[in-house]
Parts: structure tokens; sequence; C-alpha cells
């Protein structure tokens, strides 16, 4: 596949429109360690998106009919940004289970939103019949090349920035992000994948040796509730062998705490489920082991200041 070349093009692509995102050494959590974050929260739109987004549709034309895209929230928002800024119309498909607060942050880029019943699925579902009817471009949430290079710009761009971590976490939802770090590091770096225990769409996959449908629910659903994971973030995590832990809602809601008591660092669910981990005790590192998370996601819900 080339990953790493397919990496750097994405990250001169991308490069001026979309933030390049600070990264700090922390201490506490009530741990013994520092931990290295990327606050990748602050990316446009509040998460890591944006840069699938910008990537997907600076590598192609895009046709007339514009670009539907179907998300939970945090990858609408992002093609909806991109598309405004690149003057593209798009369509985004939402299901209801992405509250208030997301859907409200798609609809403010202009974006035409549809919002549907039922879960992520069932807005793929519906963007897909929008594409094949109109032929307008789908903007893949996760599972295709341009996305997986866009995230993937990350890891090339916190490796830039000083990367000293031996484990990365991560946490999944369809599997575009930490597709993006295992194509980068290419087991050079230890990727942990870290999933809700009611979300666990990887962790299903590597049990059952096959991509399977998993129950999406919790308190991360609307952003890491994918019903199958994506086949580029399967074939990679079954190629390098990675690690997959799950934690409970507890778990992350107590990691989102504990980001703004002690850090005033204020995120979703989803971007405090890799601190979960390790807070939790379900990954413990080795002695001497260095260990960085990955802040994913901000679009808390609700708005705290909304």
């Amino acid at each position: 596949m080339g990953w790493k070349s397919k990496i750097e093009a994405a990250a001169d692509r991308i490069a001026g429109y979309t933030q390049i995102t600070p990264t700090m050494q922390v201490n506490g959590f009530g741990l013994n360690f520092p931990v290295e974050i990327k606050l990748e929260h602050m990316q446009h739109t509040g998460s890591f998106k944006a840069r699938g987004a910008f990537n997907t549709l600076l590598s192609e034309p895009v046709p007339a009919a514009g670009l539907v895209a179907a998300s939970g929230g945090n990858h609408g928002a992002a093609v909806g940004y991109a598309a405004h800024k690149l003057g593209h119309k798009v369509r985004i498909y939402v299901p209801e289970m992405a509250g208030p607060s997301k859907i409200a942050l798609i609809k403010n880029t202009g974006a035409d939103l549809q919002v549907v019943p039922g879960a992520y699925s069932d807005a793929m579902e519906l963007a897909q019949k929008y594409e094949a009817e109109t032929g307008a471009m789908q903007v893949h949430a996760y599972d295709a090349p341009a996305t997986v290079a866009g995230q993937g710009s990350c890891f090339s761009e916190w490796q830039a920035q000083g990367l000293q971590a031996d484990t990365l976490l991560i946490a999944v939802g369809g599997g575009g992000l930490i597709s993006g770090a295992m194509a980068w590091f290419g087991g050079k770096k230890k990727v942990v994948a870290v999933e809700p225990e009611t979300s666990k769409a990887l962790n299903a996959a590597l049990q059952a040796n096959t991509p399977v449908d998993v129950e999406v629910s919790g308190v991360a659903a609307n952003a890491l509730g994918a019903k199958r994971i994506g086949g580029i973030c399967f074939d990679l995590a079954l190629s390098q062998g990675i690690e997959s832990l799950t934690v409970s809602d507890a778990a992350i809601t107590k990691a989102q705490q504990a980001l703004w008591s002690q850090h005033r660092i204020l995120v979703e669910p989803a971007g405090a489920t890799a601190l979960a981990a390790l807070m939790s005790g379900v990954y413990c590192p080795a002695k001497d082991e260095r260990v960085a998370v990955l802040i994913c996601g901000g679009n808390i819900a609700p708005d705290p200041l909304g």
C-alpha cells in the first residue's frame, strides 16, 4: 500500500487547512509515571476528523453533485467544514443518537443536514443510496485510504513534535484514527486499541478473526459507535498483532472528569477513552515503558457554554 508515502503526501496536501495541535507531558491521574498526550480535540470542529476530510476533498475532483457523508457527529462536522472552506455542496446524514450538540455543530457548517432515526449504520445506508442516485462523492468516515492517510498525518506530526513514547493508546470507533497510527509507525511503536465495553467493533472482530456486527451503546457511542470495524483497520490490526482492550463507561467518565479537574482539559467521552485504560489499570505499562495517549475529541454534550 505504501502507507508512509501516502501519509506524507496527505500531510503536505492538508497543510494550511488543518491545525498543528499541541502536545504535553502530564503527571497525575493517579498514575506514578508521566503520560505524553496530543490535544487533537483542538483540531477544527473539535476532532481529528478534519484531517481525513480535507485530504479526501483535496485528493480528487469533486463532482458537480457534490459530496455526501454519514456520520455519528464528528465526521459530519469535519466534512461540512472542509466542504464549506473548499466551496463544495455537501449532504450529511446523522442518526438522532448523535445528540443536539453535534447536530448543531454540523448544521453550523452550512451542510444540507439530514437527521435520521437509528444509529450510524442507518445513516450510512441512506448516504449510500443518495450517492447512487445523484453521483455525489462519498466521504467515508474511516474505511477509505484517503481518510486513513489524512488521519495518519496526526502521527507524522506528533513524531515531528518529538514523541518519545514506546506505546500509544488510541480510542477506536470505526478504526480510521488507529489505522493512521498503525500505517505511519508500521509496527515500530506499540499501538494499543481501546474501546468501550458496549461499543467494541475491533475487539469483537479480532476475537472472531473477521469483522462482525456488534451492538452499540454507552456514553461514547455517538463517536465510537461503529457497528462493524473498517476493513483497513482490521487488516492492519491483524497483521501487526496489536493489543485490543475494553473499558467501562464508568472508567471513561472518571477519565473525562480527571482531564477537566486536574488539567482543565474538557473532552467528550470518546476523548477520554484511551486514558481510561491507564487510569483503570486495564493497561499496565511495564517498568520504564513510556506511554502516550491521543485525546481525539472535544465535542462534549450538552455544550457547556452553549
